[in-house]
């Protein structure tokens, strides 16, 4: 017992067990908790921070996608108030003496809100927003109409207190100013968010840019295409309209072209057509197929089905062409009106639209493309045009979508153009061009013909001289001498 109680005693002396808590220091608990909640601080501000990063990464690559300038300007308005939460957003355009606003894009209005501002001039830069015009530095507002460059709102304008404003440039040159007004959460624009906005503001002046240069591509593959292209002539008595729209994406020269002309008999010839592939290769390739087949057809007097093979022999004789589609087609008088007598190589049939609004394709036998086998007969088709009737020749560009097929695309081509059908067929055409059921990826081109209400033409008189006896005898008037046009 006494050394038991001698061990005892030792135990006490030694301290406390292994499950004795250690004693407690009020002041290093304090610095303890204090340190804890330091750090969790950091923690939640490098994950905002991180979160905010990637938001800004998401906006770049979201902008950076966009390549319609319009839609540019748009996108980097909406991005920059979901980075911030801001409820109102604007991109002025600076006018090119660098004086004033030009274009004002807004975002975050309400239908009452823009209704209450309907008439109301956009505005050109007075006021608080035109200290960014002036100073190009980034600019934050907590209270806008306290401000002493205040001008004031017009009538029916929403109330703003707060604001945020960043140049955006563009080359080292100031494009516009970015303007964003109004935290969902009510607090004044802090640091952070003024950095966030200059650096998205960085990559919109790249994305700007990259947008403008598309367009000038686009522009100068139009206008190289269109070159070209041939100005229609005079195809009296029949009307006629044509469409030619480059694809949506840049660098993308397409081969589609059409054509229409008198032929010496006086019947009229129309072609359309599409050479595979969308480069410089295929625009050339097309104007050689284009220019040869204007010759035969212009020199023969044969079916198009036969001006159709001698220009796949031509060509795969004297030159290294694509696989080609082509609608080749002549509109020749008749008993009772006219009759398309047409040949197709590989192309979509014409649809015809009627006085009535109903719409037909002329499906037949489509034949072999253009540089594929020269061993095959082509067949002719032909079929009565009512009076007053159109008929339209386009490619595919106009129906082709990657996410339909081909037959939603024509249903819809002919629903819209029974649709438009009575408006003036220039403005038909640029409607179809404009609201077609295609994804814009490829070119496309169209020709419409509206065939004469009437086919009668006046009963020639007496001849005044003897030129006016030897006259040509115009077939489209029935074998009188021509009658400048014969309407009717």
């Amino acid at each position: 017992m006494d050394a038991l109680s001698e061990h005892d005693e030792q135990g006490e002396r030694a301290g406390p067990g292994p499950g004795a808590e250690p004693p407690q220091d009020p002041d290093l608990r304090l610095h303890l908790d204090s340190e804890l909640e330091r750090i969790g601080t950091q923690l939640r501000a490098l994950t905002d921070a991180k979160d905010r990063l990637q938001g800004l990464l998401d906006a770049v690559l979201a902008i950076s996608g966009e390549l319609d300038l319009s839609a540019v300007l748009r996108r980097i308005v909406t991005t920059a108030m979901d980075l911030i939460g801001a409820r109102y957003g604007a991109l002025g355009v600076l006018h090119e003496s660098g004086e004033y606003l030009k274009e004002f894009i807004t975002a975050g209005l309400s239908e009452e809100e823009r209704g209450a501002l309907s008439g109301v001039p956009f505005p050109h830069g007075r006021g608080v927003l035109g200290l960014l015009i002036r100073n190009p530095e980034p600019l934050r507002v907590r209270n806008i109409p306290g401000h002493p460059s205040s001008a004031g709102f017009p009538p029916g304008h929403p109330p703003m207190r707060t604001l945020l404003g960043v140049a955006v440039s563009v080359r080292g040159e100031i494009y516009g100013d970015l303007y964003l007004s109004e935290r969902y959460d009510g607090r004044p624009f802090d640091r952070q968010d003024e950095d966030v906005v200059v650096a998205l503001a960085g990559a919109a002046g790249i994305a700007i840019e990259n947008a403008r240069l598309f367009g000038q591509v686009r522009e100068s593959a139009e206008r190289f295409q269109r070159l070209l292209l041939p100005a229609l002539p005079d195809l009296s008595p029949f009307e006629a309209a044509t469409v030619y729209r480059p694809a949506a994406q840049p660098r993308r020269l397409g081969g589609d072209w059409y054509d229409a002309m008198v032929l010496p008999d006086d019947t009229v010839g129309v072609a359309i057509g599409d050479v595979g592939g969308h480069d410089l290769d295929a625009a050339a390739a097309m104007a050689r197929i284009h220019s040869m087949l204007r010759a035969l057809l212009y020199d023969r007097r044969t079916p198009p089905s036969e001006v159709l093979v001698q220009l796949d022999r031509t060509l795969q004789a004297t030159a290294d062409i694509p696989v080609t589609t082509v609608c080749l087609a002549r509109i020749e008088p008749h008993e009772t009106g006219w009759v398309l007598r047409w040949s197709t190589a590989g192309h979509f049939p014409p649809l015809l639209i009627t006085p009535d609004l109903e719409t037909e394709y002329l499906e037949a036998e489509p034949g072999l493309p253009l540089a594929v086998n020269t061993g095959f007969e082509r067949p002719d088709h032909t079929h009565e045009l009512p009076a007053g009737s159109i008929l339209l020749f386009f490619t595919d560009g106009l129906v082709e979508h990657h996410a339909h097929s081909i037959d939603e695309g024509l249903t819809a081509l002919a629903d819209l153009a029974a649709t438009h059908a009575e408006r003036p067929l220039k403005e038909f055409v640029r409607a179809l061009a404009d609201h077609h059921p295609s994804d814009g990826q490829d070119d496309m081109a169209l020709l419409a013909l509206r065939i004469p209400a009437s086919t009668r033409c006046p009963e020639p008189g007496p001849p005044e001289n003897p030129a006016a006896r030897a006259a040509p005898r115009d077939l489209r008037c029935g074998g009188a001498p021509r009658c400048g046009g014969g309407a009717g």
